[in-house]
C-alpha cells in the first residue's frame, strides 16, 4: 500500500511467453476468453476485453486464437439477428427502448447470454472494438475480402451501432449508464472507420466524421481543452451537459488505436498532459480517474500499457519503456498480472472494504496480459 516499486522477478521476455500461454489456457474451445479465471465476477467473456486480447494474440503470432474469438462473436451476433432487427425497427419508429432490451456486453464462454450479473449490460464499445479487431486480423493475415458468413454479422453490428451511437450506455468500467463516453465513441469510430476502409463504404466514413465532430462539439472542457470523462443529455431540448468534468485515462483510446485524434492534436495533447498531471502516480502507473473508488483507485496495468503505447507512437520511447518495466514489476512470482496495483494515493479504507467483499484484485487479468503484449510489440517494431 505504500506505492513503492518492487524488483521484478520476471523479465519482459519471460512475461511475454507467460502472457501468451495464460491467454491460450483461458480461451474456451468455442473461442471466448475468460476475463479472469480466478475471479468469480469476471468469469465471462467481454466483447471489448476479448477484442483487445485477440488483437494482442494477433500481433504476438497467435492468429489462430484471435480467429477463434472473432468467429465466436460472429456466431453470437448471427444468433441475435432477430433481436437486432427488432431493436432497429423500434428505433426507426421512434419507440423508447429500455436498456435491458439492448445487446449484452459480455457472454457466457459458450456464447449464451449473461442474464444474472448485477452490472449494466448495455455497452456499445465492445461491438465497435470487435469490428476494428476483425479488420486488424484480416490485414495481419493478408486476407483482403471478408467471408460472406462474417460479412452478415459485420453488417448487423454496423447497423446496430450506427443507429444507437448517441444512446447513453455504460462505459468501459460498467459505470454511468445514463451518459455518453468518449472512449465508447472512440471504439465505435475505430470500428466503423476500419470497416469503411476495408469494405469501401464511404457512408461509414461519413458517420465517423459525425462522431468526431460530436466529440469536438460536446466533450471538450470549455476552459482547459481536454476531453472530459462523460457527457449527459440535458433533461430538455437537444443539447448536452458535462456529466463528469474530470477526465478518464480510457480517453487515450481516442489516440491509440482508433486514431480519432493524433497525439499532437491540441485536444489530444491537452488530454495526455492532464492524464500525466492527474492520473499518473509517482512510480509510473496510470489510474482510471481521480474519484475512482474501486479497490481504492489503484493503478491499472492495461491503462499504463496504453499510456506507453501512446508514448511510443509519439516518439517518447523512454516513457514507453518505463511503462513496460512498471508493468513487469507488477507480476507475481508466477508471472501473473493483476487488474490493478495499489499505490501511495490508494484509499486504504476503501481498498480493504473491497478486499472484504471480493478478495484481492482480479489476477491474472487477461486484458492486462494482452496490453503488455501490445506495448511490447509496439516497442519492438
Amino acid at each position: 500500500m505504500n506505492g513503492q516499486k518492487k524488483d521484478s522477478k520476471i523479465s519482459t521476455e519471460q512475461l511475454t511467453q507467460i502472457s501468451k500461454q495464460l491467454i491460450l489456457w483461458n480461451q474456451h474451445p468455442s473461442g471466448g476468453y475468460t476475463a479472469c479465471p480466478l475471479f468469480a465476477n469476471y468469469a465471462y467473456s467481454w466483447l471489448r476485453d476479448g477484442s483487445f486480447i485477440a488483437n494482442a494474440m494477433d500481433v504476438s503470432g497467435e492468429s489462430e486464437s484471435a480467429a477463434q474469438f472473432y468467429v465466436w462473436v460472429n456466431q453470437i451476433v448471427l444468433r441475435l439477428e432477430s433481436r437486432i432487427e427488432l431493436l432497429l425497427e423500434k428505433h426507426e419508429r421512434g419507440e423508447y427502448i429500455e436498456q435491458h432490451e439492448f445487446l449484452h456486453t459480455r457472454y457466457q464462454l459458450d456464447g449464451r447470454d449473461d442474464d444474472n450479473a448485477e452490472w449494466g449490460h448495455f455497452q456499445l464499445d465492445g461491438y465497435g472494438t470487435w469490428l476494428w479487431g476483425l479488420v486488424q486480423h484480416y490485414q495481419l493475415v493478408g486476407q483482403t475480402v471478408m467471408p460472406e458468413s462474417v460479412l452478415n454479422g459485420v453488417n448487423l453490428v454496423v447497423r446496430y451501432i450506427c443507429a444507437f451511437w448517441k444512446q447513453p450506455n455504460f462505459d468501459c468500467w460498467e459505470e454511468r449508464g445514463d451518459q455518453l463516453h468518449p472512449s465508447t465513441l472512440a471504439c465505435i469510430y475505430g470500428g466503423l472507420q476500419a470497416v469503411g476502409v476495408f469494405n469501401d463504404r464511404s457512408d461509414l466514413l461519413d458517420i465517423c466524421s459525425q462522431i468526431k465532430q460530436f466529440i469536438v462539439d460536446h466533450m471538450i472542457h470549455p476552459e482547459d481543452g481536454y476531453v472530459v470523462k462523460s457527457l449527459r443529455p440535458a433533461p430538455s431540448g437537444n443539447h448536452y451537459e458535462i456529466g463528469y468534468a474530470g477526465l478518464d485515462a480510457s480517453t487515450l483510446w481516442l489516440c491509440e488505436p482508433f486514431h480519432v485524434f493524433t497525439a499532437d492534436h491540441p485536444v489530444m495533447a491537452a488530454t495526455i498532459n492532464k492524464i500525466e498531471a492527474d492520473l499518473k502516480t509517482e512510480d509510473g502507473g496510470i489510474r482510471r480517474y481521480t474519484e475512482d473508488e474501486y479497490y481504492g483507485g489503484g493503478s491499472w496495468i492495461l491503462l499504463t500499457a496504453w499510456y506507453g503505447w501512446v508514448s511510443a507512437a509519439s516518439g517518447k520511447r523512454f516513457e514507453a519503456e518505463q511503462s513496460l518495466q512498471w508493468i513487469a514489476n507488477q507480476a507475481d512470482v508466477l508471472g501473473r498480472l493483476p487488474e490493478q496495483a495499489p499505490h501511495n494515493k490508494t484509499n486504504s479504507e476503501v481498498y480493504h472494504s473491497w478486499l472484504s467483499r471480493w478478495g484481492t484484485p482480479a489476477t491474472p487479468l487477461l486484458w492486462s496480459h494482452a496490453m503488455f503484449l501490445v506495448l511490447n510489440y509496439q516497442l519492438a517494431k
